[in-house]
């Protein structure tokens, strides 16, 4: 792995804010919740979608916007479809024969012109491949990965677009190797946060509820170039769950709050507030689009007075390659700390000083 040492020659003049969203609709839930179950916990998503776009437009505000290929499709015919062919048989077989008019949670081809088509320019990434799988899952074979990777790729195809940016499904990094074939020069790395160093499910929400509810301000990150000419953006935040059962513990306002404190970090530092959700979130509850305004509103700001940029992922890795200077094999970032394989861990002092 390469590293840049410090800020100075991170070749930003300001602090950087990247938005990126995991796009999925129920692709994303194909192995946790039917499609009764799914549409019951995130009413009207479709218009939670285009709700989202339109803000994000009349911000002036440019995002990366993750999708699963089979959302872009128009159709498919279920299990048998060639496209799904190679596949985890399992994984699949939820998959309904169906187009966009009888099955709009599992396909929005309609959507994805429309983003392709939105002002400012948002960038279309790849989240997975085709179906969400995870890269991680013991059902999926190397062989299967693959064919995964290039059946979203060759979905985006349909729609003339090329991602460059690409995002594990539940975050679970594997094979970043596969991805520089494929025309991909950057990844969302996970966040240095305890949260998510964490492997187990039950200590790793604990202590997610513990930052979320004690409002901690989130890491400020910085590109890695994990393979010669692919970069890893790590995350700073994800959005922490807005259901009732979640904002009767954690208030909604302390979302808002975390996303202030990262980008005011951010600017102190120079550095990259990466913030991440899934645009379902936004309707699992009323006060979703009113979080987002208020989200959106702070950006605004801070991009009027010209303390940040907000920058898409693809902008960040072309912004790396055309600021690269010498690098340092195994450099170790200020405030960063070797893990046990001797691989540099990213942690960074700046966030726990404003705690």
């Amino acid at each position: 792995m390469r590293y840049f040492n410090g800020n100075a020659e991170s070749g930003f003049e300001r602090a950087v804010v990247v938005i990126s969203l995991d796009a999925e609709q129920i692709w994303g839930y194909l192995d946790v919740l039917d499609e009764q179950s799914f549409c019951r916990r995130y009413p009207n998503v479709e218009g939670a979608y285009d709700r989202l776009l339109d803000r994000l437009c009349a911000a002036g505000i440019s995002a990366t916007w993750a999708l699963v290929g089979g959302l872009t499709l128009d159709g498919m015919e279920g299990p048998r479809d060639a496209r799904l062919q190679g596949l985890p048989q399992d994984w699949i077989g939820s998959i309904p024969d169906g187009t966009e008019a009888s099955a709009p949670a599992w396909y929005r081809r309609s959507f994805a012109r429309r983003l392709k088509a939105a002002y400012p320019a948002q960038e279309f990434a790849l989240h997975g491949g085709l179906t969400h799988l995870i890269w991680n899952d013991p059902r999926a074979t190397a062989d299967e990965i693959e064919r995964e990777l290039a059946g979203g790729v060759q979905a985006l195809a349909e729609i003339s677009v090329r991602p460059r940016s690409f995002i594990y499904p539940r975050q679970a990094i594997a094979r970043p190797e596969l991805l520089p074939a494929y025309g991909i020069s950057c990844y969302r790395g996970c966040a240095p946060a305890l949260s998510s160093r964490l492997s187990r499910k039950v200590p790793r929400a604990i202590v997610r509820l513990v930052e979320e509810a004690g409002c901690t301000a989130p890491p400020v990150v910085w590109p890695v170039e994990s393979l010669p000419g692919l970069w890893n953006i790590p995350a700073s935040l994800a959005l922490y769950p807005i259901a009732r059962s979640r904002t009767a513990v954690v208030p909604l306002r302390t979302r808002i709050e975390r996303v202030a404190r990262g980008v005011d970090m951010a600017v102190r530092s120079r550095g990259i507030f990466h913030y991440w959700f899934h645009p379902e979130t936004l309707a699992e509850a009323p006060g979703g689009f009113s979080m987002l305004d208020a989200i959106l509103e702070k950006l605004v700001r801070a991009r009027n007075a010209g303390d940040i940029e907000v920058l898409t992922m693809a902008q960040v890795a072309d912004r790396m390659e055309l600021l690269r200077v010498e690098p340092v094999e195994c450099a170790v970032l200020p405030g960063t700390a070797l893990a046990r394989n001797g691989r540099p861990e990213l942690r960074l002092d700046v966030a726990a000083r404003s705690r």
